[in-house]
């Protein structure tokens, strides 16, 4: 992101100015695709700009090889468009880039790619957002451009920009370190000893991956976790824990889950993956993390393939040591510590969003902020969390819009029929 300046009323045309007649949607990933969809189908007219030269950057760009969508297809489809039947209950990542690429079209939504935002602020005095923009797309040349809108939709997203610890000596290790989102394949890794640091669901799968590939990786795991099996009985753990929290308060989903977990997996405590004091669904909702899904993993740790291992103390050359004195040779390091929000990077405003980046108040009432400003995709409740803000904010917009529509066109008549009296 480019730092912003801070302009004055009085340059308030000094740049190249578009007005845009309805709102600007900053992110086509898939909240600002389908808070796209959902204006479309209101006829309410949009500019949706993307840093990115595609939509769903993250996962064209960023995601590995391997990677499945975690929950069945029904939980993951946006509105209005449902999964092909011929998909599989967890589609791979290809096959939802192509998910994603067909609700584009379908709804001919055609973003600008390749702009940047800079900075959004809302200028009190015109009672208009003012979005600056640096575009790449026509040349190598940077272009500022100034969009004037009524409604801001921030639709970036809770994982916008990955995270990037320090670690003592890391300057000093001299391997290869690369982050989770630059990872591809476990077949560059072949015989090599990895580190890999982080126990989420990315930390799982490329340590999975990384033995698929007769690497031999070590997983770093800081603080405690809740793995889950993906199924119970051939259902989804996530289908089953919805139906249970439509009749059951949710910490009596949480000790359901933890006691099939336990029958299902077996004590994880053992083998170095200790259970959160709060219960898997309780964590996320308080919290935003997100329990492990297993595919695979645990069967590898607990056959030693994947080692568990502490906190790092610090790097040297070619090695580690973890907090609790024991030394590892190792030859790469694959980051999976995770994503942030970059929205306080560009969004000037302090009212909406906390330091970090995400809606002060919780779902489902962190879609809507003031002055037109809204929110997609950042309820911690992945892509179904993301359609339903999607759709509130399509039809709150929608609203809005057709009201000053009508009053526009109100004013337009009066006019006319002054100046028909006059003559």
């Amino acid at each position: 992101m480019f730092q912003a300046s801070g302009p004055d009323h009085d340059d308030f045309f000094a740049h190249r100015c578009i007005l845009v007649n309805g709102p600007v949607i900053v992110g086509a990933g898939p909240s600002g695709l389908a808070v796209g969809a959902g204006l479309k189908g209101q006829g309410v007219p949009f500019v949706m700009l993307e840093r990115a030269d595609c939509i769903a950057s993250l996962w064209q760009n960023r995601t590995y090889d391997r990677l499945k969508l975690h929950l069945p297809k029904q939980f993951c489809q946006l509105p209005n468009f449902p999964f092909p039947e011929e998909f599989p209950e967890y589609p791979t990542k290809y096959q939802f880039i192509s998910y994603l690429e067909s609700y584009a079209k379908q709804f001919n939504i055609k973003p600008h790619f390749n702009e940047t935002v800079q900075s959004a602020k809302y200028d009190e005095i015109f009672g208009l957002w003012r979005v600056k923009t640096i575009s790449t797309s026509s040349s190598d040349i940077p272009c500022q451009v100034e969009y004037i809108c009524k409604w801001l939709v921030v639709a970036t997203g809770e994982n916008a920009e990955k995270v990037l610890p320090e670690f003592e000596g890391l300057q000093d290790f001299g391997g290869h370190v690369m982050h989770a989102c630059d990872y591809k394949s476990g077949e560059s890794f072949h015989g090599k000893r990895v580190l890999v640091v982080g126990c989420g669901n990315s930390g799982m799968e490329v340590s999975l991956d990384l033995c698929n590939h007769n690497a031999s990786p070590s997983m770093v795991v800081r603080s405690s976790v809740h793995v889950l099996p993906r199924e119970v009985l051939g259902r989804s753990t996530f289908e089953l824990a919805a139906t249970m929290m439509k009749r059951l308060p949710l910490w009596m989903v949480d000790k359901v889950l933890l006691l099939v977990s336990r029958l299902i997996l077996g004590n994880v405590d053992r083998y170095g993956l200790k259970r959160p004091c709060l219960g898997p669904l309780q964590l996320k909702d308080t919290q935003g993390k997100t329990p492990v899904l297993d595919i695979g993993a645990l069967e590898k740790i607990r056959s030693g393939k994947i080692k568990v291992v502490p906190g790092i103390k610090r790097f040297y050359s070619g090695k580690v040591e973890l907090v609790n004195s024991e030394i590892l040779e190792i030859d790469s390091v694959i980051l999976a510590t995770g994503y942030r929000s970059n929205v306080p990077s560009w969004l000037k405003e302090n009212e909406f969003f906390t330091e970090d980046g995400i809606p002060k108040n919780p779902f489902p009432n962190g879609w809507k902020g003031n002055a037109g400003l809204y929110a997609v995709g950042f309820t911690r409740r992945g892509l179904s969390g993301a359609s339903l803000d999607a759709m509130s904010v399509a039809l709150d917009i929608a609203k809005s819009w057709k009201e000053d529509t009508m009053q526009k066109k109100k004013t337009v008549q009066a006019r006319h029929r002054r100046c028909i009296s006059h003559f």
